[in-house]
């Protein structure tokens, strides 16, 4: 049983051979495009290359975490979660808040009565297939049918951990009237194909550094190294990027999925006052090539550093395993990079799940000892 995804995986790969995507969006003048889609700003760091049989050892990779019993990956202690605070979500208008609902998906409320979802996945797994991939740990900290209504989606990449089509039907669906959702390059048409039935009215597409407006607020794509697929023939073929949130008093920024380059460097030249809030990444960063594409703890730090972050919420962990880390490994990592790097456990934390943090009244931070 455990041959027979390595086996699709290559009569996957062998059908793709013969495929070649066409960028509708290519724009000789831009260096991230190209005629059949994407490229990073910089080069990949060679410590993170991937093993010589390439995208065979990925995939090999993959299908373990999918496929075997996963007791190197299970979390020490329960992966901690909360009921949310649903009076508070639903009557809140005048404040920023953040409620993680798991992995890279969270409401972000903007203090001016504008609910945010980042990269909404209510799926049971984080696959194409109903029977195999990536599943669930955990609950969605918040049910959709909780959720207050959603003024925009905001969807940084078309991985399917990040992406789901399920969750943005429902989405679309929602009483009072669709979102509207805001995406990079090439996800535009794939929502008009999946999700809106052919409808573009509640699509806005952005390329790097493009900014969208939303009442009182600029909603800015920005430039981050990833890479883009939801079947082996489209690498590459849609945008990936991180999202910055922008109103006067207070910046947010979402990563995303990246991996550490000057990139990083870039975005802080142009934010040059910093983030007040910051959803960085923490987890699959095991082994040690995942990090050509994510980020590990040590890393994310750094990057809250770089950008000036006033209090960053560690994600991308606890939810599905994608890495070959310890589902819950992360935090620990996370206690170690804070201490080498002298920042403060209440400076960069991570939440329960279901737990929302507020400015006004923060939630105190779960520190997590380094300790294995």
């Amino acid at each position: 049983m455990r041959l027979l995804p390595s086996a699709a995986a290559l009569s996957l790969a062998l059908s793709a051979a013969g495929c070649a995507h066409v960028n509708p969006y290519y724009d000789a003048s831009r260096p991230h495009h190209r005629p059949e889609g994407f490229a990073n700003n910089y080069p990949s760091n060679p410590a993170y290359a991937r093993p010589p049989q390439g995208f065979f050892a990925g995939w090999a990779a993959r299908i373990r975490n999918w496929t075997d019993d996963g007791s190197a990956r299970l979390p020490l202690a329960p992966v901690p979660a909360v009921k949310p605070d649903l009076a508070y979500i639903h009557a809140n208008r005048t404040e920023p808040a953040l409620t993680w609902i798991g992995h890279a998906s969270f409401l972000y409320q903007a203090g001016n009565g504008v609910n945010i979802l980042f990269d909404p996945v209510f799926d049971e797994r984080a696959s194409p297939l109903p029977f195999a991939g990536p599943k669930r740990q955990q609950p969605p900290g918040l049910a959709l049918a909780d959720l207050p209504r959603i003024d925009a989606v905001l969807v940084s990449h078309s991985h399917y951990d990040h992406l789901s089509k399920d969750s943005l039907r429902a989405l679309y669906r929602q009483a009072g009237g669709p979102p509207t959702f805001y995406v990079p390059l090439g996800i535009d048409l794939w929502l008009k194909d999946n999700v809106t039935g052919g409808e573009r009215a509640h699509i806005v597409r952005l390329d790097w550094w493009e900014k969208a407006s939303l009442r009182g607020l600029d909603l800015h794509l920005l430039p981050v190294h990833h890479w883009s697929a939801r079947t082996p023939w489209d690498r590459n073929a849609t945008l990936w990027g991180a999202w910055a949130v922008t109103r006067p008093g207070f910046n947010f920024f979402f990563s995303g999925d990246l991996g550490y380059s000057k990139d990083i460097q870039d975005i802080a030249a142009r934010f040059t006052t910093g983030f007040d809030l910051a959803a960085i990444g923490i987890g699959a960063y095991q082994p040690v090539w995942y990090r050509n594409s994510h980020v590990s703890p040590e890393e994310a730090v750094r990057i809250h550093r770089e950008l000036r972050v006033r209090h960053s919420v560690g994600m991308h962990w606890g939810t599905f395993p994608m890495g070959q880390e310890r589902i819950d490994q992360a935090p620990r990592d996370l206690a170690l990079a804070r201490q080498a790097q002298g920042v403060a456990d209440d400076a960069f934390f991570v939440l329960k799940i279901g737990e929302t943090w507020r400015p006004a009244a923060p939630a105190a931070p779960l520190v997590q000892s380094a300790a294995p």
